[in-house]
C-alpha cells in the first residue's frame, strides 16, 4: 500500500530560496541531514536493495533531487519529444518550490511532518536511469497527478532550453561578452542588438527533433551576420594572409586570425569560432573569435605583423556613411574591399621603413629591404660535379633598385651564397622547385633569427610549369608594350628602349622578371618594373668580387661574434647623415672598384674635401645635410606609388627647394667651385629640379598641408572644377541654413532664433523647458538639460543630410586632385631621383671624408702592377675597438717578387688579425677610402678569397674538414693573378700526415700555377722547408713572441712580424689562458716533452745515419743531405 500523501504546501522560506547558476555544474553537499529510522515492519514490507538504495539517498537529501550535473551534456545531445519524456531525467530546478516527485508530490516541511509520516518508508524516486527497473508491485500514481506533472515537465523542459541555449555550456559567460562585445557593430550592420536576438530566440524556439535532424537543425540556425559573411569572402579569396578589417571607428581580426594578431600585437582576443568552415567541434559556438585595435594604430601594428614574416592584408569600408544614407544599399552592410596587402618586402606605406631609425650601434645588422625571386634549371652531372643554372631578380620596392644576374653554380652553392650576402633579401620568391642543396642553403640562412641578415625572412613559392618561358616572355612584352602604347609623348622612345632591353634578358631572368611581377601587382607595385633605368646587373665585371666567405670572414657588413653591425667595416666608415647617403656607402662598401679611372676620381674627391675641411664651400655642403631628416629616396618612391601623405610631400618639395636655391647659380658643373669632377657633376644635378618643384609648390597650401586638411590642400586658383563645384554647393546648403531661422523663430513664437553647436552636432535651436509648449510636433528633440531643449527642424535635418553629401563627394574630389598632383610629380621622377643620387653621392664622400681626417689615416696610391706594398698597417676595426694601441705591421707583395707570405707563430700571437688587416686595407683603398697605414701602395685586385675558420654544414651533411676543402676548391677554380688569397690553417682538419700534405700542395698550386698574392698560415713548422723550392717567390714570416717563467711557461705575445719560423706553437699557453685545470696542464707538459725528446732523438738517429752514408760514400748528394739535415736539427 502506497504511503498517504501530505497535502501540506513548502514554507515560504522554501520557495523563495533559489539555486545559483553553479548549483547546475556542481552537486551541494546536504545543507541540514535528516534523521532516518528504519521502517515497521508491520506497516510495509521491506523494500528491495533498489529501492532501499534510493530510498537512502532520497532520505539524505533534499536536494539531491534538484539537479544531476552528468545529464545537462546528454540534453544538449539529445532533445526529447512527448514520446519519450518519462524515460528522460528531470530537468534542473529553477527553485525549490518547482521541485516535484512522481510519487510523493510536494514534501512536507520538517515542521508540518507527523512522526508516523517520518517513520513511514518512503518511495524510491522514478529517475531516467532506474525506471526500467521499478517492480510490478510499484503503486499506480494518481492520473490527475500525472497530467499535472507532464504539463508542468512541459514547461520546464521549454525553460530548461532557453537556460541550456543561453547559459548551459562551459564557454557561456564568455559568449555573453563576446556578444556585448558586438552590440555595436551588429546594430551598424543588421539594425538589432543582440538583446533583441535574444527575445527573439525566446518568443519562437526551434520545434525540438530527434537525432541527426536535431544536430542539422541547430547547425542551420547559427547564422552568419551579413558582415560575417562579407569577411568570410575576402578571406577565402587570401587564405595565406591575415585580414584586418575596418569596422567603425576599428580595425578588427577574427578567427585565427585574431590568434595570431594577439600573440604578436599582445592584445586581447575574445574567444569564439577559430575556424573558418563549418567545422561539428565549434557547432556550439555562434561567434567568430576577434580582436580589435583603433584606425589610428593601423600602420603600428601592420608593420609588427609584417616583421613577423606575416602577409597582411587590410580591408577598408569604401563607402561612407552619408554616401550610404543617400545610396540604394542603405540596408545593406558597408562595402569593404582589400585595399592593401603587405609583406616584409613590399611594406612602403611609411616612410620610417621597417627598420625604424638608423640601426644603434648594438642592434641586429638590417636587411636591405630587397625581395628576391629565384629560379633554377635541373642539375646536371653528379656529387662535386653537379651544376645549376640559377636566375635571380632583386628588387627594392622602397627605392626602385632592380638586380639580375644569370649564372651557373656549383654543388657547393658559393655563387649563390655570395649574391644572398650581398643582397641580403628580407623576402625570396622561389619559381618552381630547387635542388635540394639549393633550398637547404636558402632555408638555412632565411630561417635562422641570428643569420647574416640579421633577421628572420620570409619565403612564398610559386609554380613552374613547363612552358613558363614562353609564357614569361609573352607575359613580360605584354607589360612593356602596354607602357610603350601609353607613352604618346617625347619619351616613347626611351620607352621602346625598354621593351628592347627586356628582351635582351636571359631565360631564367626573364622567368623571375615575369614572376616578379605578377607577385607584385598584388600589392600593387610593379610600376616599379617601369624604372628599367635602374636595372643593374648582380656580376658587372667593373666591381671587384667579394664572396660569401670573405664578407663573413672579414667582417664586412657584420661582426662574427653576435651578428651585428657594431665592429664591421662598414660601421667603421658610416659616418653619413642620411639614410639614402647610407644605402649608397653600403653599396660601395660590398663593391670595390677595379676601374682605375673611376677610384681615382673618388679618392680625389674625398682628398679634396678633406683639406678643405673648414673652408667655406665645404661647410656649406655639410650644411646641406643638417636638415634633412626625410628619406627622401623613399619618399620619391612612395610618390611614385602613389602612397604619399599630403604632408610629407609638403615636407619632401620643401626640402628639394631648399637644396635646389643653395646651388641655384651652378648651370653647369664648372660653376660648382671644386676641382674634383665628381663633386662638381653631383652639385651641378641639384639646381635642375628646381622649376619642377616651384611649379609643384606653387599648387599647394602650406598650412593645409602639415594640418593634413585635404578640403584647403588645393590654393583656391589650383582647385579643380569639381572641388569648387561641391564647395558652392555646402556654401549654397550653409546659406540656406541661415536663412532658415528667419522661418523658425515665428513657430515658436520668437523674433530671432540663433544655431548652437552641442557635442559636434550643428544647427541646433534652443528652446527653453517653459516655452517647450510652443514648439511643433514634427521638430525632433536631440538634447536637452533642465533649462533647455535642443530641436532640429525637419528642414535643417533634411539640409543638413544634404550638406553631408556635398561633404562627402568634396573628400572624393580632393582625394582625386591629390592623386593627379602625385601623378605629375611621379612623372618627373627620374629627374628627382637623380638629385637625391647626387645628395647621396656627396654624402658618402663627405663619410669618407671624415674618415680620412682620422689620425694615422693615409691616402693609398694605386699601380697597374699587381702588388700590396703596405707600411704600419693596421687593423681598422680593431684599433677602434681596443683600449690599447694597435702594433702596426707591414706587408709586401708582388707577383714578380716575393708573392707568397707562410706565416707562423704561436696561438693568439695574432697572425689572424695580420693577415685579415691587409685584406680590409685593400678593400678600403679601391672602395675609395683612405687606409689606416703609414703608406700603402695597392695595385688594382680583382678579388680577395679567404678560407679561415672551423664549421662543418649538417644541413648538407657536410663534416668540417669537407667544408673545409670544397671551399679551397672554390678558390682555387676562381682565383687569378690579381687576386689576394687567404688560407688560413689548412689541413687541420685530419691526420697530420694528410693535413700537411694537402697544405703543402695548395699553397704549392697556388704559387706556382695561379700566381696568386697569398697569405697562408699553419702550424705546421715543417712547411717552411717549401721556401727553399721558389726563388723568392715565397717567404717565411712569424709573428714574434717572448719565452719567460720556469721552463718557458710565460709567454709574451709582441704581436710583431719578423722574418723566420716559429718552432713552437705554445697551446699548452693557451690552455692555461682558457683556465684548463692545471693537473691537466702538468699531464700535458709532461707529454709534450716526452713527444719532443722522442722527435729529437730519431732526429739525432737519422742525422747520425746520414753522417755514416756519408763517411762511407761521399759524394754532393749526401754532402747536401748532411746539411738539410743539421739545418733541422
Amino acid at each position: 500500500m502506497a504511503p498517504p500523501k501530505s497535502s501540506s504546501q513548502p514554507t515560504s522560506s522554501q520557495s523563495k530560496k533559489q539555486q545559483s547558476i553553479s548549483s547546475f555544474f556542481t552537486p551541494k553537499a546536504s545543507a541540514t541531514p535528516k534523521p532516518t529510522t528504519a521502517p515497521k515492519p508491520s506497516t510495509v514490507s521491506p523494500p528491495p536493495a533498489n529501492e532501499s538504495r534510493n530510498d537512502a539517498s532520497t532520505v539524505s537529501s533534499d536536494e539531491d533531487d534538484v539537479v544531476i550535473p552528468q545529464k545537462i551534456p546528454s540534453r544538449r545531445k539529445r532533445i526529447p519529444n512527448e514520446e519519450d519524456e518519462e524515460d528522460l531525467s528531470p530537468a534542473p530546478k529553477k527553485s525549490r518550490q518547482t521541485v516535484t516527485d512522481e510519487s510523493t508530490g510536494d514534501r512536507n516541511s520538517l515542521g508540518q511532518t507527523s512522526a508516523a509520516g517520518l517513520n513511514a518508508a518512503k518511495r524510491p524516486e522514478a529517475l531516467a536511469r532506474t525506471s526500467k527497473y521499478i517492480f510490478s508491485s510499484s503503486p499506480v500514481q494518481d492520473e490527475n497527478e500525472e497530467e499535472d506533472t507532464l504539463e508542468d515537465r512541459k514547461h520546464k523542459e521549454k525553460l530548461h532550453e532557453r537556460f541550456v541555449k543561453r547559459l548551459g555550456r562551459p564557454d557561456s559567460i564568455a559568449e555573453i561578452k563576446r556578444r556585448n562585445n558586438f552590440i555595436s557593430e551588429e546594430t551598424e550592420e543588421r539594425g538589432q542588438g543582440p538583446e533583441g536576438e535574444d527575445d527573439e530566440e525566446e518568443e519562437a524556439p526551434p520545434k525540438p527533433t530527434k537525432g541527426k535532424k536535431g544536430a542539422a537543425a541547430k547547425k542551420a540556425g547559427s547564422k552568419l551576420t551579413p558582415m560575417e559573411t562579407q569577411y568570410l569572402e575576402i578571406k577565402n579569396k587570401h587564405l595565406d594572409a591575415i585580414i584586418v578589417m575596418e569596422v567603425g571607428y576599428k580595425f578588427k581580426f577574427f578567427g585565427e586570425d585574431a590568434r595570431i594578431a594577439s600573440k604578436e600585437l599582445g592584445i586581447v582576443c575574445i574567444p569564439g569560432k577559430f575556424r573558418y568552415d563549418e567545422h561539428p567541434s565549434e557547432a556550439h559556438i555562434n561567434r567568430f573569435a576577434s580582436a580589435s585595435f583603433p584606425v589610428h594604430r593601423l600602420q603600428v601594428h601592420v608593420k609588427r605583423l609584417v616583421k613577423a614574416n606575416h602577409k597582411v592584408g587590410v580591408v577598408r569600408q569604401i563607402e561612407t556613411a552619408a554616401l550610404k544614407a543617400a545610396g540604394d544599399n542603405r540596408n545593406a552592410p558597408f562595402v569593404r574591399k582589400l585595399t592593401n596587402l603587405y609583406t616584409k618586402g613590399t611594406y612602403v606605406d611609411d616612410v620610417e621603413t621597417l627598420e625604424g631609425p638608423d640601426t644603434a650601434a648594438g642592434a641586429a645588422a638590417p636587411t636591405t629591404g630587397y625581395l628576391l625571386c629565384l629560379t633554377e634549371s635541373n642539375a646536371k652531372g653528379w656529387g662535386t660535379d653537379e651544376k645549376v643554372q640559377v636566375g635571380i631578380i632583386a628588387v627594392q620596392p622602397a627605392t626602385g633598385d632592380i638586380i639580375y644576374d644569370d649564372f651557373e653554380d656549383g654543388f657547393m652553392r658559393s655563387e649563390i651564397e655570395t649574391r644572398l650576402l650581398h643582397i641580403a633579401p628580407c623576402e625570396f620568391l622561389i619559381v618552381g622547385d630547387l635542388s635540394k642543396a639549393t633550398n637547404k642553403l636558402i632555408q638555412h640562412l632565411a630561417a635562422s633569427k641570428t643569420n647574416v641578415f640579421g633577421d628572420r625572412a620570409r619565403v612564398e613559392r610559386v609554380e613552374k610549369p613547363k612552358t613558363m618561358a614562353a609564357q614569361s616572355y609573352s607575359h613580360i612584352t605584354n607589360f612593356y608594350a602596354g607602357k610603350v602604347r601609353e607613352g604618346v609623348d617625347a619619351s616613347s622612345d626611351s620607352k621602346r628602349a625598354i621593351l628592347d632591353q627586356s628582351h635582351q634578358l636571359s631565360e631564367h631572368v626573364t622567368i623571375c622578371l615575369s614572376a616578379m611581377i605578377t607577385h607584385m601587382s598584388e600589392y600593387g607595385l610593379e610600376h616599379v618594373f617601369d624604372l628599367t633605368k635602374y636595372f643593374q646587373p648582380f656580376s658587372a665585371r667593373s666591381h671587384m668580387l667579394l664572396n660569401g666567405n670573405t664578407l663573413s670572414s672579414l667582417e664586412i657588413y657584420q661582426n662574427q661574434t653576435d651578428h651585428t653591425e657594431k665592429g664591421s667595416l662598414f660601421w667603421t666608415m658610416d659616418r653619413t647623415r642620411t639614410r639614402f647617403g647610407r644605402r649608397l656607402l653600403r653599396n660601395w662598401v660590398g663593391r670595390p672598384l677595379l676601374d682605375k679611372t673611376r677610384l681615382e676620381q673618388r679618392i680625389e674627391a674625398v682628398e679634396e674635401l678633406k683639406d678643405g675641411e673648414n673652408t667655406v664651400r665645404v661647410d656649406k655642403l655639410k650644411h646641406l645635410f643638417r636638415n634633412i631628416k626625410a628619406d627622401l629616396e623613399k619618399v620619391l618612391i612612395r610618390i611614385y606609388y602613389k602612397k604619399c601623405t599630403r604632408s610629407e610631400l609638403l615636407g619632401t618639395l620643401q626640402i628639394l627647394q631648399r637644396i635646389a636655391n643653395e646651388y641655384a647659380h651652378v648651370d653647369t658643373p664648372d660653376k660648382a667651385g671644386f676641382s674634383s669632377a665628381l663633386i662638381n657633376d653631383a652639385i651641378a644635378n641639384l639646381p635642375k629640379i628646381s622649376d619642377d618643384v616651384v611649379s609643384f609648390l606653387e599648387k599647394i597650401n602650406p598650412q593645409a598641408a602639415k594640418d593634413d586638411d585635404k578640403y584647403s590642400f588645393f590654393r583656391e586658383e589650383h582647385e579643380t572644377d569639381d572641388i569648387m563645384e561641391r564647395k558652392m554647393g555646402i556654401a549654397a546648403v550653409e546659406h540656406e541654413l541661415n536663412e532658415h531661422r528667419s522661418v523658425a523663430a515665428p513657430k515658436i513664437k520668437k523674433g530671432k532664433v540663433d544655431y548652437v553647436t552641442v557635442s559636434g552636432i550643428e544647427y541646433l535651436i534652443e528652446v527653453k523647458n517653459n516655452e517647450i509648449k510652443n514648439v511643433p510636433a514634427s521638430w525632433a528633440k536631440i538634447s536637452g538639460t533642465k533649462a533647455v531643449s535642443r530641436f532640429h527642424t525637419p528642414e535643417v535635418v533634411k539640409m543638413i543630410r544634404e550638406r553631408d553629401q556635398h561633404k562627402e563627394a568634396l573628400a572624393a574630389a580632393c582625394d582625386a586632385a591629390f592623386l593627379s598632383l602625385l601623378d605629375e610629380i611621379a612623372a618627373k621622377y627620374q629627374t628627382l631621383r637623380d638629385c637625391v643620387h647626387a645628395l647621396a653621392t656627396l654624402d658618402a664622400l663627405l663619410s669618407l671624408a671624415a674618415l680620412a681626417s682620422q689620425p694615422g689615416y693615409v691616402k693609398p696610391s694605386f699601380t697597374s702592377e699587381i702588388e700590396l706594398d703596405i707600411v704600419g698597417g693596421r687593423h681598422p676595426m680593431v684599433e677602434q675597438l681596443l683600449l690599447d694601441s694597435y702594433v702596426p705591421n707591414p706587408l709586401s707583395l708582388r707577383n714578380d717578387g716575393t708573392r707568397a707570405l707562410l706565416i707562423t707563430g704561436p696561438n693568439m700571437g695574432g697572425k689572424s688579425s695580420y693577415v685579415r688587416s691587409g685584406a680590409l686595407i685593400a678593400i678600403m683603398g679601391q672602395i675609395g677610402s683612405y687606409v689606416p697605414a703609414e703608406s700603402a701602395k695597392l695595385g688594382m685586385l680583382d678579388a680577395v678569397f679567404t678560407r679561415m675558420g672551423a664549421f662543418d654544414n649538417m644541413l648538407k651533411g657536410e663534416s668540417t674538414f669537407m667544408v673545409e676543402l670544397s671551399e679551397t676548391a672554390d678558390i682555387l677554380k676562381s682565383a687569378t693573378k690579381r687576386s689576394l688569397v687567404i688560407l688560413d690553417e689548412l689541413g687541420r682538419g685530419t691526420s697530420t700526415f694528410d693535413g700537411v700534405a694537402i697544405a703543402e700542395a695548395v699553397l704549392d698550386y697556388v704559387v706556382r700555377d695561379i700566381q696568386a698574392l697569398t697569405l697562408f698560415i699553419t702550424h705546421y713548422q715543417n712547411m717552411s722547408r717549401i721556401e727553399e723550392r721558389f726563388a723568392g717567390e715565397l717567404k717565411n714570416v712569424h709573428v714574434k713572441f717572448e719565452e719567460s717563467g720556469e721552463g718557458g711557461k710565460e709567454v709574451v705575445f709582441l704581436y710583431e712580424v719578423g722574418e723566420g719560423v716559429a718552432h713552437r706553437s705554445y697551446g699548452l699557453n693557451v690552455a692555461r689562458l682558457a683556465k684548463v685545470p692545471e693537473g691537466v696542464l702538468e699531464v700535458a707538459g709532461v707529454k709534450s716533452r716526452e713527444l719532443e725528446a722522442r722527435m729529437g732523438a730519431e732526429k739525432v738517429g737519422n742525422m747520425s745515419q746520414i753522417v755514416q752514408g756519408f763517411m762511407q760514400n761521399g759524394g754532393e748528394e749526401s754532402l747536401e743531405r748532411l746539411v738539410k739535415g743539421i739545418e733541422q736539427l
